[in-house]
């Protein structure tokens, strides 16, 4: 059996803020084998994205506190010192940050920063640096990639900031791609431009994709497996197959359920009822028990399901939910 390249193991996340001691990740456990890709989706402020800032040591010291274990290749991100860590970001992972108009420094070309980048990590001279950025620079649709080369962020469209931060986080041929909505901005042909890039870079270095989405139909075309997030904590987790096909947490359902069906009437949009939970509130029990249509158990107001396994898994893997309520139910 193949070692995976990341192995999360009881990750969590407490942010202190005014309002309190934020637990915005509790107890998130996966694994990422390679070539494979592994989606998180779930609502904004489920802890998608803070789950994987935790992993690369991202989050601000002082009011952060992050405990658990995130073993690349066997080594522990989160036990690394700080020059170890910073040698491991590029090669060992790569990232596309959500915001590429924050992300990138205004001030520098992005040649600059992609040529900064591929030294960073190898000897490599300048104008072999800058011959490599260019030739990124098209291989993720950017139109002419020999005069983008010397152009500044606010030069770029919001589609073509998304590329260049696509080019940086593949320029060292990472072991694992954390891509936070790397995709949003772009229309659906570069989309699947991008996409396609990304399964070749699969194929030729094994390489392992943590994928966050809020779009299901992009999980449904490369995801391997999926797990759901709400409020900070994995609900859902299993084959692409299992989880689209047969849900079985209401909130994933409920996810699934709010697809705009374009056959159906406007006035027909379903939608998941009421609010995410504050991470400075969590409920004691399931963490979706306050917006759940089905409160089939008791149980679930007061103590959290734990994840277990649920019907026959149709892959390889096991299909997980943490729920006692297994009722069909619609959420219109």
């Amino acid at each position: 059996m193949t070692a995976p390249v990341l192995e999360v193991e009881d990750l969590r996340v407490q942010l202190r803020t005014p309002r309190g001691t934020a637990h915005v990740v509790n107890g998130l456990s996966y694994s990422v084998g390679p070539g494979e890709t592994v989606a998180v989706v779930g609502e904004s402020g489920s802890g998608k994205s803070v789950s994987v800032l935790a992993l690369l040591g991202l989050l601000p010291a002082r009011t952060a506190t992050v405990s658990g274990r995130a073993l690349l290749h066997g080594e522990d991100l989160l036990a690394m010192p700080a020059d170890r860590l910073r040698e491991v970001r590029g090669p060992g992972v790569g990232m596309v940050f959500q915001d590429p108009m924050t992300s990138l420094n205004p001030m520098l070309t992005v040649g600059r920063q992609l040529v900064e980048g591929i030294r960073a990590h190898g000897e490599v001279p300048k104008t072999e640096a800058r011959r490599r950025a260019v030739e990124l620079l098209g291989e993720v649709g950017l139109p002419d990639p020999g005069r983008a080369v010397d152009r500044y962020p606010h030069e770029l469209s919001g589609g073509m900031r998304q590329r260049v931060m696509i080019a940086i986080a593949l320029s060292n041929s990472p072991a694992l791609l954390i891509a936070d909505e790397a995709t949003t901005a772009l229309d659906v042909t570069v989309q699947a431009q991008i996409i396609d890039l990304v399964e070749k870079l699969q194929a030729d270095h094994g390489t392992g994709v943590v994928w966050i989405t809020h779009d299901l139909g992009v999980v449904a075309g490369i995801a391997d497996r999926v797990l759901v997030m709400y409020g900070g904590r994995c609900v859902e987790d299993g084959t692409v197959d299992d989880v689209l096909e047969r849900p079985a947490h209401p909130y994933t359902r409920g996810l699934l359920g709010a697809l705009p069906d374009l056959t159906a009437p406007a006035d027909e949009l379903a939608t998941v009822p009421g609010v995410p939970p504050a991470p400075t509130a969590l409920p004691s029990g399931c963490v979706f028990w306050p917006r759940c249509p089905v409160r089939a158990d008791p149980r679930c107001e007061t103590e959290q399901p734990p994840l277990a396994v649920v019907g026959a898994s149709g892959g390889s893997l096991p299909h997980r939910a943490a729920t006692w309520c297994a009722e069909e139910v619609s959420l219109v």
